[in-house]
C-alpha cells in the first residue's frame, strides 16, 4: 500500500479499530501516525510501505537475576516506538528518528570494528550482522520513527529501537517469519557487540514478545519463555512507573558491582553463576565467605536466591488466578532489593535518594511498589489503588516534576505490523526454544 494511501486511511478512521486495540484511543494515534507518515512522504517520497509498533517494557519481578541465569517476569507496556518503512534496492538503510539527525548505514559488510560505538547506526549494523549469522535475508530500507519510550525512563528505549529495526528487516526481507525471541537476540547482539553495552536479554525479549512474559535464563543459549496474564485493573490497581529524575552520571561502577559480587560468591562455591549453587550449602559457608567477598556480596547473593524463588511463586500465583499472592510477593521483591540487593541509591551520593523517597510516598497512598530495573537512580514501579491514583499522581508530580508519574497498561502485543485489519505479530511461535545464541 502506498504511503499516501496509508495516510489517507489513518486520517479517515480506517485504522481506528487497530488503534483502539493498541492504545484504547484514536485521537492521539491518528495525529501521531499521521505526522509520521507525512514526514516520510516529505523526506523519502510516496512508495509502498508499512507501519510498525514496538512497545517499551517493564520489569515485573526478578531484580538483578538474569545476569546469574535466573528467572524474571517482564511485560510490554502501552507506550511504543512507531515507524513507517519502505524497502529499497541495495544495502543502504536510512532511518530518520524524530528529534535526531538521519542515520545512514551501509550494511554490505557489517563489521563491529568499523562502527561508532554508542550510536544508533552501530545498532542497525549489528542487526544486519545478526541476521546474516542466523541465515536470514537483510537489505536496505528507508524509515521514519517516533518514540514515546523516553530515554532514561527505565522502559528500554534502546531495546525497543533495536527490536524495531529487526522487525522491519524481518517483514521486508523474511515475510515476517523471524521468531520474536530471535528478534530479541539480534537486538542484544547488536547492543553487546556493536553498541558496546553488555546488556542481558530481558529488555529485548519483553519488547519483541509482548504481553506478560516469564523468562528462564538457566540456559542463556536457549531461554525458556511462557506467556502469562495480569490485569491490575481487575484487582483495583492502576499500574504506574515513577521517574524520579535521578542523576545517572558515574553509576557504571554501582551497576557493575552487582553481578561482579554475585559472581564472586558463586566462584567461592566453585561455580560460574549463582543459579548453579545450592542455597543451603551457600548459607552453611557464609562464615568462610565473609572474609573473602564481604557482607554486601553475601546479602546480594541471598537476594538472588530469594528473588528467583519469588518469580516462580508469582508465576504459579498468576497461573492459579491468585492475584493477592502475586501482589504480596511484589512487596517482598521490593523489600529484598532495598535491604539485601541495596540498589535504591548510590553510596557515592547518599543525600540523593529519589527512589527511596518515591517508595516511601507510594506506600502512603496504599501502593504496592518496588524499585524498577537496575536501580541506584531512575524509576520505581507502583500498583496504586485506583481510587487513590489521581491524588497519588498529583503528589508524585509535585515532588519529582511534571509527568514524573506515568499511568500505563500492560500491552498484549509485541513487535508488530500495524494494519487496518489489526495488529500483526511475527508469524513464528513466540515460545520457540532457540538452538543457540549468536557466536
Amino acid at each position: 500500500m502506498k504511503i499516501s494511501a496509508i495516510l489517507a486511511a489513518v486520517e479517515n478512521g480506517g485504522f481506528d479499530k487497530t488503534f483502539v486495540s493498541l492504545y484504547r484511543d484514536t485521537v492521539r494515534p491518528r495525529a501521531r501516525y499521521g505526522k509520521l507518515l507525512a514526514d516520510f512522504l516529505e523526506r523519502y517520497g510516496d512508495r509502498e510501505g508499512l507501519l510498525f509498533s514496538v512497545p517499551g517494557r517493564t520489569e515485573i519481578s526478578g531484580n538483578h537475576t538474569d545476569h546469574n541465569n535466573g528467572c524474571v517476569l517482564a511485560a510490554s507496556v502501552d507506550i511504543d516506538i512507531i515507524a513507517v518503512a519502505a524497502k529499497t534496492e541495495g544495502m543502504t538503510v536510512r532511518i530518520k528518528s524524530e528529534g535526531y539527525p538521519e542515520d545512514t548505514v551501509d550494511c554490505t559488510s557489517p563489521d563491529p570494528k568499523k562502527v561508532r560505538k554508542g550510536s544508533s547506526s552501530a545498532l542497525v549494523t549489528g542487526i544486519c550482522d545478526a541476521f546474516a549469522r542466523k541465515g536470514y535475508a537483510f537489505g536496505g530500507f528507508d524509515a521514519c520513527t517516533s518514540s514515546d519510550v523516553l530515554t532514561g525512563s527505565g522502559l528500554s528505549s534502546s531495546a525497543a529501537f533495536e527490536v524495531m529495526c529487526a522487525r522491519i528487516m524481518s517483514q521486508l526481507y523474511n515475510e515476517g517469519k523471524v521468531p520474536p525471541m530471535e528478534l530479541a537476540m539480534a537486538g542484544q547482539y547488536a547492543e553487546n557487540v556493536y553498541f558496546g553495552k553488555p546488556c542481558g536479554l530481558m529488555d529485548q525479549a519483553a519488547c519483541a514478545c509482548g504481553g506478560f512474559l516469564y523468562i528462564d535464563f538457566e540456559d542463556p543459549a536457549s531461554p525458556k519463555t511462557e506467556k502469562l496474564s495480569l490485569d491490575p485493573e481487575k484487582s483495583g490497581y492502576t499500574f504506574c512507573i515513577v521517574n524520579t529524575g535521578g542523576n545517572h552520571v558515574d553509576l557504571t561502577d554501582d551497576y557493575a558491582a552487582v553481578p561482579k559480587e554475585m559472581h564472586a560468591c558463586a566462584a567461592l562455591m566453585g561455580k560460574k553463576v549463582l543459579r548453579e549453587c545450592d542455597e543451603a550449602e551457600f548459607v552453611s559457608r557464609i562464615s568462610y565467605m565473609r572474609a573473602n567477598v564481604g557482607d554486601r556480596a553475601i546479602l546480594r547473593a541471598l537476594h538472588y536466591f530469594g528473588e528467583n524463588k519469588r518469580v516462580e511463586a508469582q508465576r504459579a500465583a498468576l497461573k492459579g488466578g491468585d492475584a493477592d499472592t502475586f501482589f504480596r510477593l511484589v512487596t517482598e521483591s521490593g523489600r529484598s532489593s532495598f535491604e539485601f540487593l541495596q540498589n535504591v541509591f548510590t553510596t557515592r551520593n547518599v543525600s540523593e535518594q529519589g527512589i527511596s523517597l518515591a517508595l516511601a510516598l507510594s506506600e502512603r497512598f496504599g501502593a504496592v511498589c518496588r524499585v524498577h530495573g537496575g536501580g541506584f537512580a531512575g524509576t520505581i514501579q507502583a500498583y496504586v489503588p485506583t481510587a487513590n491514583v489521581e491524588a497519588y499522581r498529583e503528589a508524585i508530580n509535585n515532588v519529582f516534576g511534571k509527568n514524573a508519574c506515568m499511568l500505563l497498561r500492560i500491552r498484549p502485543y509485541g513487535a508488530s505490523v500495524v494494519d487496518q485489519s489489526g495488529v500483526k505479530e511475527s508469524i513464528a511461535d513466540t515460545a520457540r526454544v532457540l538452538s543457540r545464541m549468536y557466536d
